[in-house]
């Protein structure tokens, strides 16, 4: 069963980020993807410190800058009806299942629901219904070597891992996902 995870990383001031050196040196000169640019958004690196948005996951395609089992994007086009709307066709084409925070949904509250453990931004574009074994790659430009905590935004109907990378490296090991189930809560595709 898939599971919608939110993924925003917010990135304060614990990820090692140094200068390339050494592997990293070799995975940068091998890869690639590109930092994602469109019409809203002008592009170029995310910046550390600062706020990551997981959608704006590199360009580059299947196998490059992302892996997902299935070419089939779940929100947009899928769950968000295909209408011409940027939010709603957000990367229509490509395997990496992304979405928006819904607000003000009636009769039924989408991502303002009374069950959130913690209410996130409305109209926030996301990353969701992620599998064991799926990743995007994300290029930063990091302002200054040092020591980096993350804090991430998602919800999860059964808890799991996830890991973050930097040049191609391990960086953090597994982080436990706690999940954010709520059997009162009586929409079945919010858990």
């Amino acid at each position: 069963m898939s599971q919608r995870v939110f993924c925003l990383c917010l990135i304060a001031a614990s990820i090692l980020a140094a200068p390339a050196t050494g592997s990293s040196q070799s995975f940068l000169s091998k890869y690639k993807g590109l930092p994602y640019h469109d019409s809203r958004y002008s592009g170029g690196p995310q910046r550390i410190p600062g706020r990551v948005l997981c959608a704006y996951y590199d360009l580059g395609g299947e196998g490059v800058a992302y892996h997902d089992k299935d070419p089939q994007n779940h929100g947009s086009g899928e769950l968000n009806p295909a209408d011409g709307t940027y939010l709603n066709e957000f990367r229509i084409h490509e395997g990496v299942d992304t979405s928006y925070t819904k607000f003000q949904r009636k009769p039924d509250p989408i991502d303002d629901s009374p069950f959130d453990k913690v209410v996130p931004p409305a109209d926030l574009l996301y990353v969701g219904w992620t599998e064991p074994g799926e990743w995007f790659n994300i290029t930063v430009d990091v302002m200054h070597a040092g020591t980096y905590a993350a804090d991430f935004l998602y919800t999860s109907n059964r808890g799991g891992t996830i890991s973050v990378d930097v040049n191609g490296k391990d960086a953090t090991g597994p982080l436990e996902i706690t999940s954010t189930f709520d059997p009162a809560d009586p929409v079945a595709f919010r858990q």
